[in-house]
């Protein structure tokens, strides 16, 4: 079974993800702690419960989800994996990080890359990684079956939408991978977004004002 806790860091209330398995192996996902007491806390925790953590991977590598990448990388000794096409994405963050008010920002490097067609592993759980680029160009999301839940970055909120005015994004590529990655997953799978509360695909098929397609 995959265990979920989530922590929301830095000034954009980035969500934070960290899972683990029933043998206490763990991946952190998107960590966007930025200052010393965040990464304590987030390191705390992981320390209370025993986790070993063999992993950091990233839906996407925009500034607010990359901040806590370098210090994680170093304190823990393990690997950052992204998905290939977001290789410019992370490369440009140290470009303009300072501007909005990340001057201590550490360049983080990755290690590996997702190229389309692997899962992403847990100890020894796995889950499906879905394509839905839009918000940025290679944007994934990570999709737990058994437990029934996706996390799913910056593209699907509750009501709300990524934003797409950034280089790479494009609403219509949004829209699209929301339809055709996200919405044909059962309707009780829960959504744990990359900013505010977890929805359910139910709930935004029918209510989000920029893609339900039911009343």
């Amino acid at each position: 079974m995959v265990h979920l806790q989530d922590f929301t860091f830095n000034a954009f209330a980035e969500n934070t993800f960290l899972l683990w398995d029933d043998h206490k192996q763990g991946t952190i996902i998107d960590p966007g702690c930025y200052d010393k007491e965040e990464i304590e806390i987030l390191a705390d925790f992981i320390t209370q419960e025993n986790i070993q953590i063999k992993q950091i991977v990233a839906t996407h590598c925009h500034v607010d989800h990359v901040l806590g990448v370098s210090a994680l990388k170093h304190k823990y000794r393990v690997p950052y994996i992204i998905p290939e096409k977001e290789k410019s994405v992370l490369q440009a963050v140290k470009v303009y990080a300072p501007m909005y008010g990340f001057q201590l920002y550490q360049e983080a490097e990755a290690d590996a890359y997702f190229d389309g067609t692997q899962e992403i592993r847990v100890g020894n759980e796995k889950g499906k990684i879905l394509q839905v680029p839009g918000h940025s160009p290679g944007h994934v999301a990570f999709y737990f079956e058994k437990e029934k839940f996706v996390i799913g970055g910056d593209v699907l909120f509750r009501e709300s939408i990524g934003r797409t005015d950034l280089p790479g994004g494009s609403f219509d590529v949004l829209i699209n991978s929301i339809h055709q990655q996200l919405f044909v997953l059962p309707d009780d799978v829960v959504v744990y977004p990359g900013h505010g509360p977890a929805t359910t695909i139910d709930y935004e098929k029918k209510y989000n004002p920029f893609c339900a397609i039911r009343s």
